[in-house]
């Protein structure tokens, strides 16, 4: 069971990684967009649409990063206050509102991506960037958002089960 956990954590860490350069390309559109803007007066039309596209996928992937990585907020008012075992089944009972959240924004991210891809989805302007991408990103992310919290899930149940952690 470790070594299924270990390889869940592994693809959401791999997957924030590699997904984290694509705040790399979104600054150099942004830069470029600057630049043509008000060094040279010329605009583009494609920067902003593109650099928005590019964040809402970089978006969308890092969420199983910042679970496997504990960045998201967590409210501590009483929370904190529990035993280690107790904060376990806690957590037992927030994971299934999670996974009711994830289950949502798989299911419809596929079936709303899948359907922009068909025809082709793309944004009704000038340039018309494609929407498909981000759609099928939002499943694909909550795809391994939920994976992740699965492998939480696992760990809590073990922790409620024996009182000890599982890495």
């Amino acid at each position: 069971m470790k070594n299924v956990l270990k390889v869940i954590d592994s693809i959401s860490d791999w997957t924030g990684k590699i997904t984290s350069f694509l705040i790399l390309i979104i600054t150099g559109v942004i830069l470029f967009e600057i630049t043509a803007r008000y060094i040279f007066a010329k605009p583009t039309t494609w920067a902003f649409e593109i650099s928005l596209a590019l964040y809402g996928i970089y978006v969308a992937l890092l969420g199983a990063y910042t679970l496997v990585t504990g960045g998201h907020v967590n409210v501590d008012i009483l929370y904190s206050r529990f035993s280690f075992r107790t904060k376990a089944g806690v957590n037992l009972f927030s994971w299934l509102i999670f996974f009711l959240w994830c289950g949502a924004l798989v299911w419809t991210g596929w079936i709303r991506g899948l359907d922009s891809l068909m025809i082709r989805e793309s944004e009704s302007t000038a340039f018309g960037c494609p929407i498909y991408p981000i759609k099928l990103s939002l499943a694909v992310g909550g795809s391994l958002l939920f994976l992740q919290g699965l492998a939480g899930y696992i760990r809590n149940i073990y922790t409620v089960i024996t009182g000890k952690k599982i890495d």
